[in-house]
C-alpha cells in the first residue's frame, strides 16, 4: 500500500473473539444449552434421521478419545481424506477436541497429491474413506511407517469411528475437556492445501480466530435473517468439505440453528432436494448454471422453449426493476403469470422450501443472479479465497448489488492497489502459509493480503471482481483483456460446458469451447444429426458452429471490438476433474488446458 492507493473501505464488528475461544465451542455450547436440538440429519435408506446435539457431542468425544489414545498430541496434524458425509464433520470436531489440527485432502486427490500434503504437513494420522483411498495411500513409498491409518468404510474390520471409539474407551471424558481448554483462538485450526490452478499446493494456515471471525461475521449481518425466522431450517451440504467454503458455511449453519445434512452424489442431487427440502442451498456457479441450462433445455425439448425464454427474460427484468424499486404493473402481471407457469416448478425442483442460496468459489454472472432472484430464489453472491477463510464479502438482503460480490464481512477491510489488485485484511484473513515464509512474505505486505484478483470498490463499499491478475490477457496489439466476463456469458448457453479465452501475445482474442455432454444428445435430435455422432465428428458442422457462435455473439456484445472473440475452436471432449483440466471446485486449470490443447490454440492462429 502507498499513499496514492484507493482509501480502504472497512466494516466494524460488534462481536469479539476471546483468547480462549475455539471452534469446538460451537457444538459443545449447543449441547450444553439445548441438548435435544437436532443438529444433523443423517441419511439412512431414503429417510433423513435426526441427530441431537447431545448425541453429536457424545460421538465427537468418543472419536477424540480414540485419537488421544492413538498418540495424537496437541498441535499434531491429522489428515482427513473423504467425500462429504456426516463422519467428516464429526471427525473434524473430534480432531479439534483432541487439540490437533485438521488437514483436509480432496477425495479425488492422486497418490502424488496425498504424498505431498502428508509430507509437507507432517501429519501423524490419516483418516480416509474407502478401499480406493487406502490403495492410493498404500502406493506411496516415501511416507514413514509410523503414520496411523483409519478407514471410514471397510468390510474387513471395524470402521474408523468404531475403531477409534473402542481404542479410546478407557480415556476419561475429562481428558477431552482438558484438551479443548488448551486450544486458543490464535492457534491453528486447519491447514488447507490450495487446490491451485498452477504450481504445487501451499498449506494455508487458518486459526480458530479466523474460522470464528467467518462464522460471527456472517451472522452479524442480515444474510440469514429470513432463514432464522423459520421454525425449521435445513442445509444440504453437497460441496466437498475439503474446500473452505463448504466447511465454513457448515459451521455457520450449525451456529445459526440449521439442521445440516451431508450428501456426496451430485448426479442425484435434484431428486434428493425433493426429499430433503432445503431452506438454504450453498453451491458454486457451475451448479446454478446447470440448473438453469437443464431447465431451459427441457423446456425446448418439450416444445415450450419460447415460454421458458420469455419467462427467463421476465425474471431478469423483474429482478433488475426490483433492485431499482421500480416494478411496473405490466411487468408485475407478466411475472405473476410466469410464476404460475414456470417459476413455481423450478422452486419445486429445489424442494419447494428454499428461501435463499449462497454462491461462491467463482463469479456467478449478473444475468444468472437476476434470473434466480426473479424466480423467487435469491442467490447471494460472495467472494473469498482459502486465505480469507471462505467469504470475505457477501451480498445480503439489505445490502445487495447483483453483479458485485457484496460488502466486506464485519471486522474486515478492502482496498484497491494502483494496479487494480484487490487487497484485503481483517479477522478472516489467514495467518501464514505453513512453513513457507517466502510465500507468506510475497502474499502479505504491511498487513494486506494480495489476492491476485483485479477489481474495484464503489462508494458504498460494494466490491466487483473484474478478473485475475495472472489471467489478464495482453494481445500483440497491447490490449488488456480479462477473460472471466466473456467466459461467464458463453457458459450461459445450454449447449456449452466450458469456454476458455486465449490470445496472450496473439493478434486477436479467441476461445476454446467444450460441449455439454448432457445437452448434446437432445441438440443432435432437434437438428437432425446422427445420434451416434460425436463432438469431434460434428466440430465443423455449420449448425453446431452457429449455435456456439450465438453464445459468443452474446459475450462480444459486452466488450469493445478489440476485446471481442474473433475465432473459436470446439474441442472433442469436455474438461473434467478426472482428466485434469478442472479443480475439485470446478474451476478450469488454465495452464493445464493451454498445455494439453496447445496444438488446437496454434491451429486457431495458423488459419
Amino acid at each position: 500500500m502507498t499513499e496514492t492507493d484507493v482509501q480502504p473501505f472497512s466494516v466494524s464488528a460488534k462481536f469479539t473473539i476471546a483468547a480462549e475461544d475455539n471452534c469446538t465451542d460451537i457444538i459443545f455450547d449447543i449441547a450444553d444449552k439445548t441438548p435435544d436440538r437436532t443438529v444433523f440429519l443423517h441419511k439412512r435408506g431414503d429417510e433423513w434421521v435426526p441427530m441431537s446435539a447431545r448425541e453429536s457431542v457424545e460421538r465427537i468425544t468418543a472419536i477424540a478419545k480414540g485419537l488421544i489414545a492413538s498418540g495424537v498430541k496437541p498441535g499434531d496434524r491429522v489428515a482427513l481424506l473423504s467425500r462429504t458425509r456426516l463422519e467428516w464433520t464429526l471427525i473434524d470436531f473430534a480432531i479439534w477436541s483432541a487439540g490437533a489440527i485438521t488437514v483436509p485432502i480432496y477425495d479425488s486427490s492422486s497418490a502424488g497429491q496425498i504424498e505431498w500434503i502428508m509430507q509437507d504437513s507432517g501429519a501423524t494420522v490419516i483418516i480416509l474413506e474407502d478401499d480406493g483411498h487406502r490403495d492410493a495411500f498404500n502406493s506411496i513409498q516415501t511416507l514413514p511407517d509410523t503414520i496411523a491409518v483409519f478407514q471410514i468404510d471397510r468390510t474387513d474390520g471395524p470402521s474408523a469411528v468404531a475403531q477409534l471409539t473402542e481404542t479410546g474407551a478407557d480415556v476419561h471424558d475429562d481428558e477431552v475437556t482438558k484438551r479443548r481448554a488448551t486450544v486458543g483462538s490464535a492457534d491453528p485450526a486447519t491447514l488447507i492445501y490450495t487446490s491451485g490452478t498452477t504450481g504445487r499446493p501451499k498449506g494455508c494456515e487458518l486459526t480458530h480466530a479466523n474460522m470464528l471471525s467467518e462464522v460471527r461475521g456472517v451472522l452479524e449481518g442480515d444474510l440469514l435473517d429470513e432463514l432464522q425466522r423459520r421454525p425449521e431450517k435445513r442445509l444440504l451440504m453437497f460441496l466437498p468439505l475439503a474446500h473452505v467454503l463448504a466447511r465454513a458455511i457448515t459451521l455457520v449453519a450449525i451456529e445459526a440453528g440449521a439442521q445440516v445434512g451431508h450428501y456426496a452424489d451430485t448426479s442425484t442431487l435434484v431428486p434428493e432436494f425433493a426429499r430433503f427440502k432445503p431452506s438454504l442451498i450453498l453451491s458454486v456457479p457451475r451448479v446454478f448454471e446447470k440448473v438453469y441450462n437443464t431447465a431451459r433445455q427441457g423446456a425446448h425439448d418439450g416444445g415450450k422453449g419460447k415460454i421458458f425464454d420469455a419467462a427467463a427474460d421476465t425474471a431478469v427484468a423483474y429482478s433488475k426493476a426490483s433492485e431499482r424499486g421500480q416494478v411496473g404493473l405490466v411487468l408485475k402481471a407478466k411475472h405473476a403469470l410466469f410464476d404460475a407457469l414456470v417459476y413455481k416448478k423450478l422452486r419445486a425442483a429445489l424442494g419447494g422450501e428454499c428461501a435463499m442460496a449462497i454462491s461462491g468459489g467463482a463469479p456467478l454472472g449478473a444475468r444468472l443472479g437476476h434470473f434466480f432472484s426473479g424466480v423467487g430464489i435469491p442467490v447471494y453472491e460472495g467472494y473469498g479465497l482459502t486465505e480469507t477463510t471462505a467469504a470475505f464479502s457477501v451480498n445480503t438482503p439489505a445490502a445487495r448489488k447483483i453483479g458485485s460480490v457484496g460488502k466486506p464481512l464485519a471486522g474486515n477491510e478492502v482496498a484497491i492497489a494502483e494496479d487494480g489488485e484487490v487487497l484485503l485484511r481483517g479477522g478472516v484473513v489467514f495467518k501464514e502459509y505453513w512453513q513457507n515464509p517466502e510465500a507468506t512474505a510475497t502474499a502479505v505486505t504491511d498487513g494486506w493480503f494480495h489476492t491476485g484478483d483485479l477489481g474495484k470498490v464503489d462508494g458504498e463499499g460494494f466490491i466487483t471482481i473484474t478478473g485475475r491478475k495472472k489471467e489478464l490477457i495482453v494481445t500483440a496489439g497491447g490490449k488488456n483483456v480479462s477473460p472471466a466476463g466473456l467466459e461467464d456469458v458463453i457458459r450461459a448457453s445450454a449447449l456449452v460446458s466450458q469456454a476458455m479465452v486465449v490470445g496472450d501475445q496473439k493478434p486477436f482474442i479467441a476461445t476454446l469451447i467444450t460441449i455439454d455432454p448432457e445437452a448434446f444428445p437432445a441438440w443432435k435430435e432437434r437438428n437432425g444429426k446422427p445420434a451416434a455422432a460425436t463432438v469431434a465428428q460434428l466440430a465443423d458442422d455449420p449448425d453446431l458452429r452457429a449455435a456456439v457462435q450465438a453464445a459468443i455473439d452474446d459475450a462480444n456484445a459486452t466488450v469493445s471490438h478489440a476485446e471481442a472473440i474473433k475465432k473459436f475452436r470446439i474441442l472433442p471432449t469436455d474438461f473434467t476433474e478426472e482428466t485434469g483440466e478442472m479443480t475439485p471446485t470446478l474451476k478450469v486449470k488454465r495452464n493445464v488446458v493451454a498445455e494439453k490443447f496447445a496444438d488446437d490454440i496454434e491451429a486457431i492462429y495458423a488459419k
